[in-house]
């Protein structure tokens, strides 16, 4: 059980077909949570391609015939269809190697991939197409859900929030914002540390800079983050996470560059300290790719690098950018019918819904 509790959750999924007393273990809810503090967490890419997820895996070093590998699918079955059918997800919100997914009908469902867990939420009243969703944990590792009523998605007057509790199984309506409001071309958050960051805005019409929005699981209650140094007039292009320790990450856009900068903490009062990461140049980028505002990047550390989906609108084989200050390498994929719609960092864990 110790040997085991350190060996990393994608190799050790493998190792549950050995034996069914290995089996047996692996599927403890005990043991999950001993793996959980004691094994290596390696990062992988969860990616969104017409309406499946895949769990992927990326070399971000070889630049000719670089190609996306997949390692599963996260296959869920539609409990209402007599027939199993897998339900068409249009997208992925990721926290602790769980998966919020919300389909194309509205409904919204929790899964661990690693774990292959399954819990279909059940709503309050009912969800709406433009609702926005965060999946987070208190500071006591209690997992929530929250979930924004967005009226009038293109210029929202005011906005009602409710929170899932996963002990009591139930939702509960918390508050109403009327001072600011998300974009749709904005509305997926990236999670850091059990709380979820949006890019928001205060401005109906959509002129004004965007700004660093987040919410704590803990207090339940939304702040106003601090931006770096003196770029509170330069727009912010768009939201990071890092990969294998995760912090939020903002791309600023300046005349000729990207500056990429890393959140080194985050106060409860919004207060943060900033690390700048990466100056990458708008002239190696033009000829690659498309540059979407809603455009969410991966920050990789290690490799100094960002990795981010294409942005074309039309077919192609090129599935994500990695992207360095000396360095541009297109990944593609076997299947040029598909195309890539949202790139998620995912950490695997055996611990249970």
């Amino acid at each position: 059980m110790e040997i085991l509790a350190r060996v990393p959750t994608v190799t050790l999924v493998r190792l549950q077909s050995t034996s069914k007393r290995w089996n047996v273990l692996i599927e403890d809810k005990r043991f999950a949570e001993q793996h959980f503090t004691n094994a290596p967490r390696h990062s992988l890419l969860i990616m969104l391609m017409t309406f499946r997820v895949y769990l992927v895996s990326v070399d971000l070093h070889t630049i000719h015939n670089n190609k996306v590998n997949i390692i599963s699918q996260l296959r869920l079955k539609d409990p209402l269809s007599n027939f199993l059918e897998e339900v068409d997800i249009c997208n992925v919100f990721h926290c602790d190697g769980f998966l919020l997914c919300t389909t194309v009908d509205n409904r919204l469902v929790v899964s661990n991939p690693c774990s292959r867990d399954t819990k279909w939420i059940q709503p309050r009243n009912f969800y709406k197409k433009f609702d926005i969703f965060a999946l987070g944990k208190s500071s006591c590792n209690k997992y929530k859900i929250m979930r924004m009523d967005q009226f009038y998605p293109d210029r929202p007057e005011f906005m009602n929030y409710e929170i899932y509790d996963f002990n009591s199984n139930s939702w509960r309506v918390v508050g109403k914002i009327t001072d600011w409001f998300i974009p749709r071309c904005m509305d997926r958050g990236m999670s850091v540390n059990g709380n979820t960051y949006w890019l928001a805005s205060t401005n109906k019409d959509l002129t004004s800079s965007s700004f660093l929005l987040g919410f704590d699981f803990s207090t339940e209650r939304f702040v106003r983050v601090s931006l770096p140094g003196d770029h509170l007039s330069d727009p912010v292009f768009a939201l990071a996470v890092t990969r294998e320790d995760p912090k939020i990450c903002v791309a600023i856009i300046q005349e000729l560059h990207i500056d990429v900068w890393i959140a080194t903490t985050i106060e409860s009062t919004g207060a943060a300290s900033w690390s700048k990461f990466l100056s990458v140049e708008l002239a190696n980028l033009y000829e690659r790719i498309c540059l979407d505002s809603w455009m969410n990047f991966l920050v990789d550390q290690k490799n100094k690098v960002l990795v981010y989906r294409d942005g074309n609108y039309w077919i192609s084989n090129v599935f994500l950018h990695v992207v360095g200050e000396d360095k541009c390498i297109q990944v593609d994929h076997h299947d040029s019918v598909s195309r890539c719609s949202l790139v998620v960092n995912y950490v695997p864990t055996l611990v249970h819904i």
